[in-house]
């Protein structure tokens, strides 16, 4: 079964569960992203949102949190590639760090309108 379809399926499933745990035990940002998604969810059961708000808040919260991982993971490689500062390093890392800006200033809007109309 180690080697089968089904057990490498449960395997890599297994790695991609550790790299979670690792992003919030060991990356500042995601830990403050965890706690603010924490914070929104509980707005969401005190406001009693829509299921549908409730399904584009999650969405919201998987698309910062899985950006921030892939900037973490990209700034991560390019590191260990060149150490060093480097123009063409610098880019990539700027453009990934554009990405989670990008991710985190669409879910700022979606709980803008997910949640303006309660404080109305």
């Amino acid at each position: 079964m180690k080697n089968s379809f089904l057990g490498k399926r449960i395997r890599g499933g297994g790695y991609a569960i550790k790299g979670a745990w690792l992003l919030v035990k060991h990356e500042p940002s995601i830990q403050v992203q965890f706690v603010i998604s924490i914070l929104v969810c509980i707005a969401g059961w005190y406001f009693g949102i829509s299921r549908t708000e409730w399904i584009f808040q999650f969405f919201a919260i998987g698309l910062v949190m899985s950006t921030e991982g892939l900037n973490t993971a990209i700034e991560a490689m390019a590191d260990f590639v060149h150490p060093d500062f480097h123009n063409k390093i610098g880019h990539i890392k700027d453009v990934a760090a554009g990405a989670v800006f990008i991710s985190a200033l669409i879910a700022v809007i979606i709980a803008v309108f997910i949640y303006y109309p309660y404080f109305q």
